[in-house]
């Protein structure tokens, strides 16, 4: 009698195996049909996903919208007429015709407004002889404003006989304008040269500029030979050598007490130590 083989229980890695060999065997024996129905499930989004999609066109269209966006306002703003000029609003002219500083203005009509040159204007109407100052603003939608100063004559000189004509003369020296006969009420400079490149005019008008307009009324003539040395001649005759621009209350309060005394040459150009000449 042979001896009896003793059966021994299946290890643990040999039952793993065989359950692998009948899973495979079961997925071999899946019919086609449920293969196509396990693909169609995977392909298919969960629902889980849905919301994610329709955000990322929600994204998209929001970001279309915005690019359309900025380039209508480009278009708004940079190319389209509706925008554009239409019209010049001149102020603080008196003397100079605001149709004239429209005219050197040269503003386009219809040009977008962002893309005037502000600064092209101004100079053209700065270099009207009038105009001292002058200030170009955008109102929108559609208007330009021109703010002008215009220059203010604070005395004159007369060119002569053969000459052309007696000038306007600013603060500054400028010779801004031509008229017919002397304006009353306003000093002659009498100087070899007037202009505002000159020291000597610029010199004289400053003081014209800062006296006392009790004491500028009574001015009739001004005249200087060095920066220095302005003086002038009074209505009465009398002469006032005043110097610089410098200390112009002090000199005007020395010669206020000055002019109550008898005398040909008041000297204030030291106010600390003033003359009287007779």
């Amino acid at each position: 009698m042979s001896p009896t083989r003793e059966r021994r229980p299946p290890s643990a890695s040999s039952a793993e195996e065989d359950r692998a060999s009948l899973a495979r065997q079961r997925r071999g024996r899946r019919s086609e049909e449920e293969r196509r129905r396990t693909r169609a499930a995977r392909a298919k989004p969960s629902p889980r996903n849905r919301p994610n999609r329709q955000a990322e066109i929600r994204r998209r269209w929001v970001a279309l919208l915005s690019v359309l966006t900025v380039v209508a306002l480009v278009y708004l703003l940079f190319f389209s007429s509706m925008l554009g000029v239409q019209d010049v609003s001149v102020s603080g002219a008196r003397t100079v015709p605001a149709d004239q500083i429209r005219a050197v203005a040269a503003v386009p009509a219809d040009k977008p407004m962002l893309r005037l040159s502000t600064d092209e204007i101004r100079d053209r109407v700065a270099g009207m002889p009038g105009i001292a100052t002058v200030e170009v603003s955008r109102s929108w939608p559609n208007t330009v404003e021109i703010t002008v100063t215009e220059r203010t004559a604070i005395a004159f000189f007369d060119s002569g006989p053969g000459g052309d004509g007696v000038h306007l003369v600013d603060g500054g020296g400028v010779v801004f304008k031509t008229v017919a006969a002397r304006p009353p009420g306003l000093p002659e400079l009498k100087l070899p040269k007037v202009s505002a490149d000159d020291p000597v005019t610029r010199a004289v008008t400053a003081v014209l500029g800062v006296i006392p307009e009790q004491l500028l009324k009574q001015v009739t003539t001004a005249t200087a030979k060095t920066p220095a040395s302005v003086e002038f001649t009074l209505a009465n005759g009398k002469i006032v050598r005043w110097g610089t621009a410098e200390q112009t209350d002090r000199k005007a309060k020395v010669l206020a007490a000055l002019l109550t005394q008898d005398g040909k040459v008041y000297d204030v150009a030291a106010p600390e130590l003033p003359t009287i000449t007779s």
